[in-house]
């Protein structure tokens, strides 16, 4: 297939999400032109603000392919990927990235992600979400124990 004909698969899932009472996004996740998962927005039917089409497919993906490292992995998204979305596929190792409408489509349609892009550009001091670091010092126990450890495996 080329990526016109899994790019169709992932616009596809999204228009038939939207039948289904999900948001009009869709994902397709290829590896070696086999397909190995897909994922539509399922955030109001699953109540779940990161159940967007891009973090379903990764899930799906690994535990199809039985690992947290999509190295080897194109995603095909039917929008450009949210901030969440972009670091999971970033974390994932996935290799390539392909999507159909931008995040200025998504936002004529009220998916505007701009306020979020905004926030991390800003100092934490400066952001809308207040944010306070609390019992750092014990916090890091855990990581010192982390990196002490010698059979972790590192991701």
């Amino acid at each position: 297939m080329t990526p016109e004909d899994w790019m169709r698969e992932a616009i596809r899932l999204s228009i038939e999400n939207v039948k289904q009472g999900g948001g009009p996004f869709g994902a397709v996740i290829v590896k070696d032109n086999q397909l190995v998962a897909t994922g539509a927005n399922r955030v109001v039917p699953h109540n779940d603000p990161t159940a967007h089409a891009e973090i379903c497919a990764i899930r799906n993906a690994c535990e199809k392919l039985g690992t947290f490292d999509l190295s080897g992995c194109e995603i095909y998204s039917s929008c450009e990927p949210c901030p969440m979305c972009l670091s999971a596929i970033y974390w994932a190792h996935i290799d390539k990235l392909y999507f159909a409408n931008t995040k200025d489509d998504a936002k004529d349609i009220d998916f505007d992600d701009s306020m979020i892009y905004e926030e991390l550009a800003r100092p934490q001091a400066e952001r809308k979400l207040p944010v306070v670091t609390l019992l750092r010092d014990e916090a890091l126990v855990a990581f010192k124990n982390w990196q002490e450890k010698t059979d972790k495996t590192p991701y």
